[in-house]
């Protein structure tokens, strides 16, 4: 299952309206062309000032195999149970602090707006795309040494589509279930809080 748009209540661009967050993977590999173009397009995301505080950690299972299993072991019990086929798992961290040793309040935004770059240029080449929370941060943090301006934020599993039929009943109504978001009038407002648009 590739396929799942958004029934949106405007028309939006495809890219937008297409990309999900499927669970089914196959085992097959990402090739490197893949991998940096997503990469590519993250590094162009905006950031304020241009500080680019995002800094993705890539774990590619068929290139350093040690190195993805430590990654994967950090996942949350759930996610290791959908990620199991995933081949690649790429870490979403956020230095910050800004150049000058002041807190960059703005680190997440910019690395989320970088990891959205990402998961919409997977779309684009036909790869599947998965953000995830649920992982033990400390557990990351300590297994890869991470400096303590350094926040990780998120993880993205990536790869190909897989077959929905092989997830677990949950998981597999889950897959199948037609996508949800809440009314635009319940998310924006008009020229103050909560007054209609």
């Amino acid at each position: 299952m590739t396929n799942k748009p958004a029934s949106t209540e405007v028309a939006i661009h495809e890219l937008i309206a297409g990309r999900w967050s499927p669970r089914a993977y196959s085992s097959a590999p990402v090739s490197r062309e893949q991998l940096r173009a997503v990469l590519e397009a993250a590094r162009w995301a905006p950031s304020s000032y241009n500080a680019q505080p995002w800094r993705f950690m890539v774990f590619d299972r068929s290139a350093d195999e040690v190195a993805f299993k430590k990654a994967f072991a950090t996942l949350v019990p759930f996610n290791q149970g959908w990620n199991a086929s995933a081949p690649v798992l790429i870490a979403v961290t956020a230095h910050t602090l800004t150049s000058k040793g002041e807190v960059n309040r703005c680190a997440q935004y910019d690395a989320g707006a970088a990891a959205m770059s990402l998961v919409l240029q997977a779309h684009a080449l036909g790869l599947a795309a998965h953000q995830m929370s649920g992982f033990d941060v400390n557990a990351f943090r300590a297994a890869f040494e991470l400096p303590a301006d350094v926040e990780p934020l998120a993880f993205i599993s990536l790869g190909h589509y897989g077959d929905v039929d092989k997830l677990d009943p949950v998981l597999r109504e889950r897959e199948k279930a037609p996508r949800q978001r809440q009314p635009l009038a319940d998310i924006v407002y008009g020229g103050g809080w909560k007054k209609a648009f």
